[in-house]
């Protein structure tokens, strides 16, 4: 008899470096929750980053990992599933190294509609590197860096994501870890491209966004699989709804199912000799 992998057995023996009180935390717990209400094998996991203060978070799992460079996560992921599609895949991040660097890499893998689960811990500032505004924050927001705001319109992730062709987008808030677990469990189920948008609030260089407790709700009790439906919602939204937004059966896609079988290293290199 398999005894059950229990939450606590998908965390590494490393400790977070994060600061107190970052929602990054609880979504490291809702994460491990998922992982042992599904009861993945952590060999059978490829957790893969960029850079970032949520880009350490394969560190804290105990399974495959491995810390990328900034922007350049979901296109590692990308190779690492198409060469081993028996894996689970799941790709970390913030606001900054997914859609600013990593923007372009995001606009693909929506597209491409790979089967694995991104995950953007997003906080609206650039945190790792003392407090830049990012994609996602709000054109007003005045800091030492931004004396006057940096006067652009934010990004809407879950819109980018429709528009590309994920084939499930969703909102989640690491406040509710709970909610959060449920959240990433059915992520996880889902086949094909899976991005979860989570608020993750930073203390340290955005201590308003304590006030994100009273401002979320839930928005999205139903998920459709109508993408101007969806876009209605989005758009609709003032950025704090919770649930998923979209959900669809689209194509996966993957390598032909024969490129697995019997890979001949020495053949491949001689197809690059001049």
């Amino acid at each position: 008899m398999t005894l059950p992998i229990k939450p606590k057995a998908y965390k590494s023996e490393i400790k977070p470096v994060w600061c107190p009180g970052c929602g990054h935390f609880s979504v490291l717990s809702a994460l491990t929750k998922a992982l042992a209400y599904l009861q993945i094998p952590k060999h059978k996991i490829g957790f893969i980053s960029g850079i970032g203060c949520s880009s350490r978070i394969p560190a804290y799992v105990n399974s495959y990992g491995f810390h990328g460079i900034h922007g350049r996560g979901l296109a590692m992921a990308s190779g690492l599933k198409a060469a081993r599609p028996d894996l689970h895949v799941i790709v970390a991040g913030g606001d900054g190294d997914g859609f600013s660097i990593g923007g372009n890499h995001f606009i693909h893998a929506c597209r491409r509609n790979m089967d694995m689960l991104y995950i953007v811990m997003d906080n609206q500032v650039y945190g790792m590197t003392k407090g830049q505004a990012s994609p996602t924050t709000d054109p007003d927001w005045v800091n030492k860096l931004t004396p006057h705001g940096s006067q652009l319109r934010p990004f809407e992730p879950l819109g980018i994501a429709l528009a590309s062709g994920a084939s499930f987008i969703a909102r989640g808030f690491s406040g509710d870890p709970s909610a959060m677990s449920k959240l990433l469990v059915e992520a996880m189920e889902h086949p094909g491209f899976s991005f979860v948008q989570v608020l993750s609030p930073c203390k340290t260089f955005r201590p308003e966004q304590v006030q994100w407790k009273q401002q979320v709700h839930t928005a999205f009790a139903e998920s459709t699989d109508d993408p101007i439906l969806a876009a209605q919602r989005i758009h609709g939204d003032d950025g704090m709804g919770t649930g998923i937004v979209y959900q669809n059966q689209l194509p996966v896609w993957s390598l032909p199912h024969d490129t697995h079988e019997d890979t001949d290293i020495d053949a491949i290199e001689a197809e690059f000799l001049l």
